[in-house]
């Protein structure tokens, strides 16, 4: 058989080829056969008429196997490849199709440009898979560790100001503690923390995010290297001095137990407080207080090993000088230090060029020299001063500008333009 002679049918037009052969053979009429194949008694009677002449091949439709009128022409295909494989090599289709039609002027879309070069080898297909991700056992004993997040969301729904949870989750049992504050930072980390210590204890490990809060993004110098220097965030440097490890996780789904937490929260406890009408900040925290409870009584689970390694906080530990943001500053020679844009005088022997700067949770500024604690007064900046002097003086010299014009019209007044002045004013 010539291969001209063959050809190709889908199945629709083998189901169209069926009914039309029925029509053909009076077993059906062509009114019936365009209910059948969806298409109207006017275009079933050309399809017939077409067949009856034609043969089998009548039902494929005429532009089968044609050149389409938009194909674009080989030669523009062969040009844009060719860039493709040197001027833009290692580019994707769509980066590629962008740079064609700006820089070259060949405009063909990055679908197009796809199958070209998959076809040409010069792209391979690329599925996104979802990355698999190993399961990790819970911890065997209650305060072995504790993930710590801040979750962003408008928990009041509109009622009151916008809010930060801080939560805490045990991972062996599930156990939550949380608390709300108005943002997500240092002091609100360090205190929430404070809170769950006194409450709980010291857990073994806090596994939280890469937040600016809990890891520190700043760079080493090269003398700090040399030094076995390690930059901390605050946080980090307070659970160091507390003897607690902290772990940061590399993803969401690494800590996926307080992100659940959240989704939890943000359906139930919302929904909570919506019906108790809470409006503000301590209306929130005061309710959590009353809510966790009962939560944790529903929805913890039993340790798999028996014990609580959470520790109890070191006695004679001054806690609040732990959990505070610390630094320390240069003492200039009249014994004053600059700090948050205010300058302190300190007051005592400072035996030091650097002394240690204690901000703690309410905001009180603490300055240290070894471990002696040192009197401070705030005063006005140096800046401030300055403007000052300078503004006094403005003002006296134009008192006496303003003086000395008084005076020249005086003497014009009394002794008249070019008049010279007596030199006495004796009666005599």
């Amino acid at each position: 058989m010539d291969r001209k002679d063959m050809f190709t049918m889908s199945r629709e037009e083998l189901l169209r080829l069926e009914i039309i052969k029925r029509v053909l053979k009076k077993g059906l009429r062509q009114v019936e056969a365009a209910e059948h194949l969806e298409l109207s008694a006017r275009q079933v009677n050309r399809i017939t008429r077409r067949v009856e002449k034609e043969g089998p091949r009548g039902v494929i439709h005429r532009l089968r196997g044609c050149k389409s009128n938009r194909k674009i022409p080989d030669a523009v295909r062969e040009k844009a490849l060719k860039l493709c494989g040197s001027k833009y090599e290692g580019f994707g289709p769509l980066l590629a199709s962008e740079k064609l039609e700006e820089l070259d002027g060949i405009k063909v879309s990055d679908e197009t440009l796809r199958k070209w070069m998959l076809s040409d080898g010069k792209w391979e297909r690329r599925r996104k898979r979802k990355k698999n991700r190993k399961w990790r056992e819970r911890k065997a004993r209650y305060g072995e560790m504790v993930q710590m997040d801040g979750s962003h969301h408008d928990w009041l729904e509109g009622r009151g100001p916008m809010l930060v949870l801080m939560g805490y989750i045990d991972d062996a049992t599930g156990d939550v503690y949380a608390r709300f504050y108005e943002y997500e930072g240092t002091v609100p980390a360090l205190d929430s923390f404070k809170r769950y210590a006194r409450k709980h204890g010291l857990p073994l490990i806090v596994y939280l995010d890469r937040h600016s809060t809990y890891k520190s993004n700043g760079k080493l110098t090269v003398e700090q290297e040399l030094e076995g220097m390690k930059l901390m965030s605050q946080f980090e440097r307070a659970m160091d001095e507390l003897g607690v490890k902290v772990i940061h996780a590399n993803s969401p789904q690494a800590k996926g137990r307080i992100e659940r937490l959240f989704g939890t929260f943000q359906d139930r406890l919302i929904k909570e407080m919506r019906l108790k009408g809470i409006r503000t900040l301590d209306e929130a925290n005061a309710f959590l207080e009353r809510y966790l409870p009962v939560y944790n009584k529903r929805f913890r689970v039993p340790a798999r090993e028996s014990g609580d390694m959470h520790r109890e906080l070191p006695a004679g530990l001054d806690i609040n000088r732990v959990l505070c943001i610390k630094d320390d500053r240069t003492v200039r020679n009249d014994t004053t230090v600059s700090y948050d844009g205010k300058t302190y005088q300190l007051y005592g022997k400072v035996s030091r060029k650097r002394v240690a700067v204690e901000q703690g949770l309410d905001g009180r500024i603490r300055f240290y020299d070894g471990g002696n604690r040192l009197k401070h007064k705030e005063i006005p900046c140096r800046t401030q001063m300055a403007w000052h002097r300078q503004e006094k003086e403005h003002r006296v010299a134009k008192k006496r500008s303003v003086m000395l014009k008084d005076y020249a019209a005086q003497r014009r007044w009394l002794f008249g333009n070019g008049a010279a002045a007596p030199t006495s004013t004796s009666n005599y």
